[in-house]
């Protein structure tokens, strides 16, 4: 079988630029492995500060109105 050397260079082009690609991916997925769980985490610890601070907040108002002892 004879394959055109055109097509040769294009499956040749294809394949080089596919690994590329790949390369390019890792990268990708290798930076999203080191940062995502730093943002979680982050995300975690943010929301569960508002929390306390939303809890502290209520209790604070809740004193406001309490019966003061003299």
């Amino acid at each position: 079988m004879v394959v055109d050397d055109s097509i040769t260079q294009a499956l040749n082009r294809i394949a080089e630029n596919q690994e590329e690609l790949n390369d390019t991916l890792k990268r990708i997925l290798n930076h999203y492995d080191s940062v995502v769980p730093t943002m979680v985490r982050n995300a975690e610890r943010a929301a569960a500060m508002a929390e306390q601070e939303e809890k502290g907040f209520a209790q604070s108002v809740k004193n406001i109105f309490a019966p003061q002892e003299h």
